[in-house]
């Protein structure tokens, strides 16, 4: 991948065509959109402003991305074995999957499957650690409770559909729905700007707010309740049960990227850093002892930033990788 900025961008869409893995992760090899295509096809989805009332309809290809409420229908006229849809909402969404018409064969080896939450590259988000299930408990398979659970909702503002399915004229219709989540946690960002507020209220758990581009980070405030213990931060926040870190890495799983920063010190900002990664990453890790709250704003660098960050030990470390 190129440092230039479209590449970037692009990030997302070109990891699709290089997922990997096993058991029960798909290899995605073959498929009839281009990432230009499909970042195409996201970037018209989010610009959509359709009446309520209305029902916005359309066919799934065979790797595709849905952000816009809706149901969506996929008839196969082949053979297609390794599928994937991707979806994803706003920050303070979460998705629901709802099986409206299922035409496969399960014994002669179709499935459906929706996992909560992304995986790229055979790296998912959230990461293992992040996530309150289990990994196992993350995929709900259709073939084994398509009956019982017609409706599947994630943890977070994404999931995706995985399908396989061996005969022409099989076919499956989903409806796509958004909502609302009161205290998101995980979030993947949809765009390269932005800001966030994340608070995590007396919970022993971690989140994390990715952002798939090269950006610079700028915290305005970051309150860890009744811990405010600045010689712990000057010697490192590692022993600290409530602390947040930045994160870069080419890659999802957060516990794979490298440690930019970490704070675990209240304070007002502004504190700021750039990250020239193809994914940025804010997580806070909190031990349930006080509300804890970090607002930040975030922006893409641009080519001429990328370049000069060259040569910095701290802010170049995916350049160099």
């Amino acid at each position: 991948m190129s440092g230039t900025s479209r590449a970037q961008l692009c990030f997302l869409l070109l990891s699709v065509t290089a997922l990997r893995g096993h058991a029960r992760f798909l290899d995605i090899q073959d498929n009839e959109i281009s990432p230009e295509g499909l970042l195409s096809l996201l970037s018209s989805e989010l610009k959509r402003e359709l009446p309520e009332e209305f029902v916005y309809r359309r066919a799934l290809r065979c790797l595709d991305m849905v952000a816009v409420e809706g149901q969506f229908t996929f008839t196969a006229e082949r053979p297609q074995l390794n599928c994937a849809v991707f979806f994803i909402g706003e920050p303070s969404d979460i998705i629901s999957v709802e099986y409206d018409s299922v035409n496969i064969d399960c014994r002669g080896g179709d499935f459906i499957k929706v996992f909560d939450g992304w995986v790229m590259k055979g790296e998912k988000f959230p990461s293992t650690q992040d996530h309150p299930l289990p990994l196992y408990k993350r995929y709900s398979d259709y073939c084994d409770t398509g009956v019982t659970r017609p409706i599947v909702r994630s943890s977070q503002n994404v999931a995706m559909l995985f399908f396989r399915l061996h005969q022409s004229g099989s076919s499956f219709t989903v409806t796509f729905r958004k909502l609302i989540n009161p205290f998101p946690c995980n979030v993947v960002s949809q765009t390269p700007e932005g800001s966030f507020t994340m608070i995590i209220p007396q919970q022993h758990r971690n989140c994390s707010f990715s952002i798939i581009y090269p950006v610079e980070i700028q915290i305005g405030e970051l309150n860890l309740g009744q811990h405010n213990d600045l010689k712990r931060s000057i010697l490192g926040c590692a022993g600290s049960g409530d602390f947040v870190e930045l994160l870069g890495g080419n890659g999802m799983d957060t516990s794979k990227m490298y440690p930019m920063a970490d704070l675990c010190y209240s304070f007002n900002g502004p504190a700021q850093m750039k990250v020239g990664c193809d994914n940025t990453v804010v997580r806070m890790v909190s031990s349930g002892k006080f509300i804890n709250r970090v607002s930040f704003q975030y922006r893409l660098l641009g080519h001429q930033e990328l370049q000069q960050m060259k040569g910095n030990s701290i802010e170049d470390v995916c350049l160099r990788a």
